[in-house]
């Protein structure tokens, strides 16, 4: 993959992982553009989670590990999408990673 995303005519900086390397250039057409490069149709459901992720950011400027993120999820979405395998199934392998690289957040520190 390269280091580049093309979102109309705009090309975006990522870093070696896929991240944004500029938060301020995300907006919902580059989640779904990162979303393409791993394979993934965003829906509201995707959305929704990118959005909640974008708020955990703001309010504690970081991205949260796993536990943390279920836990987030749980408060503000409810007890049935506050969950890892629901989690999983929308961001498969690492959630609280893809969901964060796709959110252009920064990936989370405990994240391999």
């Amino acid at each position: 993959m390269s280091n580049e995303l093309k979102v109309g005519t705009r090309r975006l900086a990522l870093d070696k992982d896929g991240f944004l390397r500029d938060r301020s250039d995300w907006d919902p057409a580059v989640a779904s553009a990162l979303a393409e490069r791993e394979g993934i149709e965003l829906t509201p459901a995707h959305m929704e989670v990118i959005d909640l992720l974008r708020q955990f950011h703001a309010e504690f400027q970081l991205s949260p590990a796993m536990r943390p993120l279920v836990k987030y999820v749980g408060q503000h979405l409810g007890a049935d999408k506050g969950k890892s395998m629901y989690l999983l199934q929308l961001f498969p392998g690492s959630p609280a990673k893809l969901a964060s690289k796709l959110a252009g957040l920064p990936k989370p520190d405990n994240c391999l």
